[in-house]
């Protein structure tokens, strides 16, 4: 099977280095499959889910708070402000998260407050979809 290299890398650290099959994340666009031989692009990503399927077709979750795609021939780099491996995310705090963030919105304070909330919203609701796919993956 053929593979691609690919890396995750976030501002404090290298998440993951190594082969991959394919490589699944959601850009702004949508979401984006990428295969050995895809070919160049750049885009940016939405807060949430990166998945690596390694040679042997074994899934490995990741989370990431947005950042940017980049494809060579071969080599995938994700560059993110943050990243995670799904079974590092605090349940718990994401949940804290989006009910802070839910009643921010509620609240409807002033333009920067709601901004401010989507994005938390957002992110609490990435990171639990990511703890949800790390989830369905180990009960295969």
């Amino acid at each position: 099977m053929s593979t691609i290299r690919c890396d995750i890398v976030s501002a404090e650290a290298e998440i993951f280095h190594g082969e991959a099959s394919m490589v699944v994340a959601t850009g702004i666009a949508g979401e984006l499959g990428i295969a050995p031989r895809h070919a160049p692009l750049i885009t940016l990503l939405k807060p949430g889910a990166v998945e690596v399927i390694d040679a042997q077709g074994e899934r490995h979750p990741y989370y990431v708070s947005g950042g940017i795609l980049e494809v060579q021939p071969t080599v995938v780099t994700v560059l993110a402000d943050t990243a995670l491996r799904a079974r590092d995310i605090d349940e718990a705090a994401a949940r804290r998260a989006k009910e802070e963030a839910e009643r921010m919105l509620a609240n409807r304070g002033d333009a920067k407050t709601v901004a401010e909330a989507q994005q938390q919203l957002a992110q609490a609701l990435a990171q639990l979809s990511a703890l949800e796919r790390l989830r369905k993956t180990l009960k295969h």
